[in-house]
């Protein structure tokens, strides 16, 4: 049997603070814990593995409702399992490609901002800067 840990020393095991290890617990990204007598939480050693993919998935863009969607299909026998995380992983990614062509038009409108006031500055001109310009001009219309 492994050694169960209070809720202190998963949280330095971690690096997330007990509060955060609560909140997973609610919202059902970790098993419910285990109370002592004296009413201290205390959870299985591999909720530090459990955290840590928590927080790996959270830094490359899942959400948490998307992280507990991975993690509840755990008891799922093979390829029960297999179809949920695939298609959860392909949703993931429609959403990623779509975001990444959102953010290379947003990018090239960037460029082109850049280099209008790039031609203003070279003009040496009194005027007004062209992005802020042509901006008042989109919010007036």
């Amino acid at each position: 049997m492994t050694r169960r840990l209070q809720i202190g020393e998963l949280a330095a095991a971690s690096g997330i603070t007990r509060d955060a290890l609560r909140y997973y617990e609610r919202k059902g990204l970790l098993p419910r814990s285990w109370r002592t007598t004296g009413g201290f939480r205390e959870y299985e050693g591999a909720a530090v593995d459990r955290v840590r993919f928590i927080k790996q998935a959270q830094s490359h863009g899942l959400t948490l409702r998307e992280i507990r969607d991975l993690v509840s299909h755990q008891a799922d026998a093979g390829r029960t399992r297999c179809r949920h995380v695939r298609e959860l992983l392909a949703r993931k990614l429609t959403q990623l490609e779509m975001r990444r062509r959102e953010l290379d038009a947003f990018s090239e409108t960037l460029r082109e901002y850049l280099e209008m006031c790039d031609r203003a500055l070279q003009a040496r001109s009194g005027a007004e800067c062209p992005v802020v310009e042509n901006l008042g001009r989109a919010r007036g219309k």
